[in-house]
């Protein structure tokens, strides 16, 4: 039976992060809303359990990163809670977390999927051939480590580098968006497709997506300017991209540029 702590808000709330956007199944389900109330009081009546007790064990889990989020003020604390946190199961088969990397008060952050067999070794992101293709597209543009932040969606490495899955993700999600918060950066560089369509919350290919602006609005109610491209990794394998992925980086560097004049006038 379903926890009777968790309340519907609570599982709508993790099916959306967890990308459902549609309910079937092979018996109806009777939903009474009492609309005299201001916020309606859903009773759903069915022979089956709502919600399994993966996705029971994903809310709750989710829960507990967004409250330890909610009690962290600096970057330093929330690498303590995350370290023993241990609602995502990544965390058991992963060498070490990877945390975020670089000037924790820059403008601009990068972010990416998740860490590989290098970043999960080292304990750093984009330190392997992704990462050391990474550096040098930045420094091109007169960038360095000590100039931006950089981090990833899941802060653990996927068995054998397979894609996070949705309930890993939607797990990860408040750590990701508190490291935003705390380094509160004025541009989002994403790298890959699953990485923008986790933080946008966006159903596009990269081919798609890349090339746009797009708003991210922070806790503090200010918006930072997004812009995704190809990740590194894809880079390696498909050279031919790597002209659209600079022609981006180029893109970024004339926005920051632009702001940067305008805050010197």
């Amino acid at each position: 039976m379903m926890n009777n702590a968790m309340n519907i808000k609570d599982i709508l709330e993790w099916y959306l992060l967890a990308g459902v956007d549609e309910i079937c199944g092979d018996e109806p389900l009777s939903v009474e809303i009492n609309k005299t109330k201001s916020m309606p009081e859903v009773n759903v009546q069915s022979n089956r359990p709502v919600i399994s007790s993966l996705a029971q064990n994903t809310n709750g889990a989710y829960k507990n990163a967004t409250d330890i989020c909610d009690k962290v003020n600096s970057l330093a604390d929330l690498l303590t809670e995350m370290e023993k946190f241990d609602g995502c199961a990544l965390k058991h088969t992963a060498s070490k977390i990877v945390f975020g990397d670089g000037n924790p008060n820059a403008k601009l952050l990068l972010i990416g999927e998740a860490p590989g067999a290098d970043e999960d070794r080292v304990g750093k992101p984009f330190v392997g051939r992704s990462g050391q293709l990474l550096d040098k597209m930045m420094a091109a543009i007169g960038y360095d480590r000590e100039q931006f932040y950089i981090c990833n969606i899941i802060p653990w490495r996927p068995p054998g580098n397979r894609t996070p899955l949705d309930s890993e993700v939607a797990v990860c999600l408040p750590f990701l968006k508190k490291q935003i918060d705390l380094v509160d950066p004025d541009f989002i560089f994403i790298l890959g497709g699953s990485a923008a369509n986790s933080l946008l919350n966006m159903g596009e290919t990269i081919s798609k997506m890349r090339g746009h602006w797009y708003d991210y609005k922070k806790s503090n109610g200010k918006t930072a300017k997004v812009l995704a491209s190809f990740h590194p990794a894809y880079l390696l394998r498909s050279a031919g991209q790597k002209a659209k992925a600079w022609a981006d980086i180029l893109r970024l560097k004339k926005a920051m540029d632009n702001e940067n004049s305008a805050e010197n006038h």
